[in-house]
């Protein structure tokens, strides 16, 4: 019996923790056995979780809140087998872990300035950089034939003008419509004027995309009467035309960036750097700006242009402090603008909604919703009381429908979150929408779905000042409406919050007006407001009518005789959907090919097809161009007349999938100045009047909403030894959000890219030579190294773009979309196995002529398969130019493939860049949790969601699923937390890998713990005859906080070395990757196939064949301009073998073949 003072002290130590933020509390190891089951019994009556652990006098007891990570988490153990076993016995007896191997795996507290690259010595080998130069005095232009023309543009008239400003100021803006002649003229005037005073110069030009460049610099050469090359070159990623002469370099901001890496003496011998289209505010663009404002001051010689077609000319003003600003007038030819209300009547397009009488009646539950939640809050009540609250009809979708991809999901828990709101009027809900907006990327401007309310708005009302202040310090706009037509401004005024109101209005007096006021009401016909509102209703907020875009392009085609249109398109999903109705579906176009040329442009096709496009069209045949939104800026496509504008762009966002949002006014104004070069154009908006005057003015910079991975790494190649990436980032014009880059900064250190003191490693130098984002570089590095390159370079090319399986509307087959996934990956429980054999089918279905009926059946998207391989060539180029894959002999293509028929290989090397997403599965409570989450799902299009077993599931299915997975580890691409937080993307992976292959590659000392542990691994028992007979000698194997393995010792031992053995090696490899592998290298290579195979086949995880086949040689397309008649006899073909085809099997897809890609990336890296 226990006394009572004992009984007291340990619930009153219960009670301090039960009320605490602690989540775990230890008892000292002086407590008898009485005792220690005393507090047993007391802590299973608060709910909560204990075990005792130990020996003897060192036997303590642990206490765990259920909602804790460690309560819910079970022991991670695993056993080896015998083979296994004797594999590492022979290697580690061959090749013990030497000295110097344990050194290169200590974990560095200190500083090291020679991780740096500040001083350029990591920097002077780097890729992609321009070359060192001398000023020369610049020979003057020996052609005359485009004066005329030249003296015509807007821009010459302004010539005298620049100049006197470049000599008198450090940085001057030129502020010029499109086709004003800025991106070509300039740099000739900067020229001429050196060439007539004799004063040496020396000229970058930095443009935004690769086109541009190469447009730009063939058309100031060809002006100048000389080829490219000499006075003028340019230089793109692995291509260049340049040489000692060249004066004038065009380059992307890449190379640019690139070249300041190497130091800020790179620039010593620059007289003049251009940046032009600087209103695009792309990520690079401010980023380069922050180095080149410092690198001006250092060197008061250099001159600084910046170009633009429209500019927030005051975010430059104040960045900026000394700028002189200069405005060119406008282009040569007038341009009408017709929009969507306009184009609707001249082509009589038909609304397929005119006949559906209710949709105006949904159209008005708008207002009666948001009367509702306005009389919710006004009367204190619980939004749960009226029937028509958003949260319950969210709850209300179908698992299937809520299965259509990561922007439905983020839509479900931003109105939930926003139905809480209301709900409690509590200033800490707000939290969960602040995590949304930082961390999942939800615009901070997010309209709640059925109302469109945005939170600055339900803030306002409610008047919760500090949630308003910060919403508007991440760029709320105070302008938007709701569905009644009240802004934030209203809302504060409805519900009397004068202090929220007061806010509002500060805020406004200190900002441009133009952003600030209240939306234009555009006066409209009753006749077309009820059409548009028709229109909009038969269409989704992502959706693109491409019925719509036919019907003008006709109607262009009769009413004009010449002028080549240009069709801007969101993306290249949108491109390959109308390039197909072109071809193939529309008997208008189909079957008149001597009529058309059509064209493609996107930013990742290859040079020389984007250069078709610039070519005039033979006489009586009209040129269509489909592009995204490249042809907005620098590409000068003169016979263009007509432009086709979608209004729509798709930008990546942070921690995001690509998303469809509206474009500004700017690039609007843009898009129509591409009409009008040779005679006077027409511009049709598929936008209404409405909505082009409720555009933002600019596009928020890339900078506040990309992921920042990438530039963090450029960061630390460009600042000075020990200056932090924040605080460098925080220099930039329009900075971003500092948790941001922290996440940034951190993410980095998990994926070994950067040490704890944020300096960069081996393996982030080189990172940041990857044009894809590092935790992906990081995997096929890996991959490289472990010799199974083309699997892992495929998954990761299809993991840095969409999601190539489509979910169609129709619920009839969604399912037979979703068993399409789950076939593909056969039994391998791997998403990633699914994207690897899709992509080798459709590279099959595509030699034999039929990819389009093969997308089609297995619910594909053509497009994204498309921008995949064309991924692949560009990124194993960019390895051929660092050195990872040389062109014969060791470490060529067929070298780093040996080992590409092993998928035990592959998934390690899938893991070490995934990690840390990764996630436990606990057999025993039947839940997933991760390092951050205490319970997870699998995403509903997981092929691991679907349960594994042949009898129908019991109402406890989804455990019992769970229960028959083979392992408990699981890797994973993406969490999405909504309802239920998810996981996407998923493939199992055995117990062994993870302790090998996951975590940081320095481990500290205490990693490898050897002790005598009670039996029982989940032993509470606290009998001592129990304890003293139970002993057995095990080991704690501990990656991180999280990953804490409890194994034999032998086991731990054996693993710990091979785990070191792995991690040198690829440490080295990373400081000398042409560097031949010794070996001992070769010998720990082979011990890791041997265990791998060994211990995933233990488990029952099956070895899939035929994942190693190469790729088939990516054919070209015609250059991208695309034969009517070609096409069409391959339709011919395709229909009549696709209708007695089955769906393409994964044993079906190609021999190995001699890989064409790989000579094309070869030939392309010795440029």
């Amino acid at each position: 019996m226990l006394d009572e003072e004992v009984k007291m002290a340990i619930n009153i130590s219960l009670e301090r923790f039960h009320y605490s933020k602690q989540t775990e509390m230890e008892f000292p190891s002086s407590l008898s056995s009485s005792e220690r089951a005393y507090i047993h019994s007391v802590v299973e009556s608060w709910g909560y979780m204990s075990k005792s652990q130990g020996e003897g006098a060192r036997r303590f007891l642990a206490v765990w809140k259920k909602n804790s990570l460690t309560a819910l988490q079970s022991v991670m153990t695993f056993k080896m087998s015998q083979n296994s076993v004797h594999v590492l016995c022979r290697l580690l007896q061959r090749f013990p872990v030497n000295n110097k191997e344990r050194a290169d795996l200590q974990v560095h507290s200190e500083f090291s300035p020679s991780a740096t690259a500040a001083d350029g010595s990591q920097g002077k080998n780097r890729s992609g950089r321009l070359n060192n130069g001398i000023p020369q005095v610049p020979q003057q232009a020996s052609s005359l034939a485009l004066d005329d023309q030249q003296c015509s543009l807007p821009v010459h008239a302004y010539r005298e003008q620049i100049l006197q400003l470049v000599n008198d100021n450090s940085v001057i803006v030129v502020v010029g419509d499109t086709g004003s002649g800025k991106t070509t003229q300039i740099p000739q005037f900067l020229l001429d004027d050196c060439s007539r005073n004799g004063i040496p110069c020396r000229v970058f030009c930095a443009q935004p995309r690769r086109l541009a460049v190469i447009s730009a610099a063939e058309r100031v050469a060809e002006e100048r009467g000389e080829k490219v090359g000499q006075t003028v070159g340019y230089q793109i990623r692995l291509e260049s035309r340049v040489s000692p002469k060249t004066l004038l370099t065009f380059c992307t901001n890449e190379v640019l960036l690139r070249t300041m890496m190497a130091g800020d003496t790179t620039l010593s011998t620059v007289t003049h750097v251009m940046v032009d289209e600087v209103h695009e505010r792309d990520g690079l663009t401010d980023f380069m700006l922050t180095k080149l404002k410092e690198v001006v001051q250092k060197i008061p010689r250099l001159k600084l242009l910046l170009s633009s077609a429209a500019l927030d000319i005051d975010v430059f003003k104040r960045y900026f402090t000394s700028c002189k600003v200069i405005n060119v007038q406008r282009r040569m030819f007038d341009v009408e603008q017709l929009f969507l209300e306009d184009i609707i009547k001249l082509i009589s397009f038909p609304s397929e909604v005119e006949t559906n009488p209710n949709k105006e009646a949904q159209g008005e539950d708008k207002h009666g919703l948001l009367a509702k939640w306005c009389e919710t809050l006004e009367d204190d009540s619980q939004l749960e009381s009226h029937n028509s609250v958003p949260h319950k009809g969210v709850v209300g979708v179908t698992k299937l429908d809520a299965t259509e991809g990561a922007s439905f999901d983020l839509q479900k828990e931003a109105d939930a979150c926003f139905s809480n709101i209301y709900s409690n009027k509590d200033p800490s809900a707000y939290r969960n929408l602040f995590n949304l907006i930082l961390n999942k990327n939800l615009s901070v401007d997010y309209r709640h779905s059925k109302t469109s309310a945005t939170t600055l708005m339900m803030a306002a009302g409610q008047g919760f000042l500090r949630q308003m202040e910060e919403l508007l310090n991440l760029g709320a706009r105070i302008n938007l409406t709701d569905s009644n037509g009240w802004t934030a401004l209203d809302w504060a005024k409805h519900f009397k919050q004068k202090m929220a109101e007061d806010l509002l209005k500060s805020y406004m007096d200190g900002h441009p007006e133009s952003l600030m006021e209240p939306l234009r009401n555009i006066e409209l016909s009753t006749w077309d407001q009820n059409y548009l509102r028709n229109y909009h209703c038969s269409l989704k907020n992502d959706q693109m009518n491409l019925d719509l875009i036919i019907n003008l392009l006709h109607h262009i085609s009769l009413s004009s005789e010449e002028g080549a249109v240009l069709i801007f398109l969101p993306g290249y999903d949108e491109i390959v959907a109308l390039r197909d109705r072109i071809l193939h579906d529309d008997r208008r176009f189909a079957d008149y090919p001597e009529r058309y040329q059509l064209f493609t442009l996107h930013s990742n096709m290859q040079t020389l097809d984007q250069k078709k496009v610039m070519k005039n069209s033979p006489e009586g045949v009209r040129k269509l161009i489909l592009s995204t939104s490249i042809a907005e800026t620098s590409i000068t496509i003169n016979d263009v007349v007509f432009v086709i504008d979608s209004g729509k762009v798709k930008e990546k966002s942070f921690k995001s999938i690509p998303q469809m949002i509206w474009i500004s006014k700017a690039s609007a104004l843009q898009r129509m100045g591409r009409a009008g070069r040779c005679k006077p154009g027409m511009y049709f908006c598929l936008y209404s009047q409405v909505q082009f005057e409720n555009m933002t003015e600019f596009q928020v910079p890339q900078l506040q909403r990309m992921p920042l991975q990438e530039l963090c790494l450029y960061t630390k190649l460009l600042v000075p030894v020990g200056c932090a990436v924040a605080e460098f980032l925080s220099k930039a014009p329009e900075p971003p959000h500092i948790d941001m880059v922290n996440y940034a900064v951190q993410m980095l250190k998990n994926i070994d890219a950067m040490n704890p003191c944020e300096d960069l490693t081996d393996l982030g130098h080189h990172l940041a030579d990857l044009s894809i984002e590092p935790y992906l570089g990081k995997m096929v590095l890996c991959a490289i190294v472990l010799k199974c390159l083309d699997p892992v370079l495929t998954i990761a090319c299809t993991l840095a773009n969409n999601d190539p399986f489509t979910l169609p509307t129709q619920a009839s087959q969604k399912k037979a979309a979703l068993l399409s996934r789950k076939w593909f990956s056969a039994t391998t429980f791997s998403d990633h196995m699914a994207l690897l054999r899709t992509f080798q089918a459709w590279q099959k279905a595509r030699s034999d002529g039929w990819e389009r009926s093969f997308c089609e059946k297995n619910f594909l998207s053509q497009a994204t398969m498309e921008i995949i391989i064309m991924m692949r060539t560009q990124l194993l180029g960019q390895l051929r130019a660092i050195g990872f894959v040389r062109a014969r002999g060791r470490s060529d293509i067929r070298d780093v493939n040996l080992n590409s028929e092993n998928w035990a290989l592959v998934k390690a090397a899938l893991l070490t860049g995934t990690y840390p997403k990764l996630a436990h599965i606990n057999q025993d409570s039947c839940s997933i949790s991760s390092s951050s989450q205490t319970q997870i799902y699998f995403h509903l299009t997981s092929v691991l969601s679907q349960p594994h077993y042949k009898k129908s599931p019991t109402a406890h299915g989804e455990a019992q699923s769970l229960q028959t997975l083979p392992t408990d580890w699981v890797i994973f691409d993406e969490l999405i937390q909504g309802d239920k937080t998810t996981i996407r993307c998923c493939s199992l992976v055995s117990p062994i890998t993870v302790a090998i292959f996951g975590g940081c590659a320095r481990l500290p000392s205490s990693a490898l713990q050897m002790d005598k542990i009670a039996g029982g691994l989940h032993d509470s028992s606290d009998s001592e005859a129990d304890e003293d007979a139970s002993m057995l000698h095990l080991a704690r194997l501990k990656i991180n906080d999280w990953i804490d393995f409890q194994l034999e010792s032998e086991t731990a031992t054996l693993v710990f070395q091979l785990r070191q053995k792995w991690h040198s090696m690829f440490l080295r490899r990373m400081r000398s990757p042409s560097k031949p592998l010794s070996q001992q290298d070769e010998a720990t290579i082979s011990a890791l196939v041997s265990v791998l195979i060994a211990e995933e086949q233990a488990v029952g995880l099956l070895q899939p064949a035929g994942i190693g086949q190469r790729p088939w040689p990516m054919l070209s397309e015609g250059s991208q301009e695309i034969s009517w008649r070609n096409s069409n006899s391959r339709t011919t073909f395709s229909n009549q073998d696709a209708s007695q085809s089955p769906v393409c099997t994964p044993d079906s897809v190609m021999q190995d073949v001699a890989c064409l890609e790989s000579v094309l990336a070869a030939l392309i890296s010795n440029c």
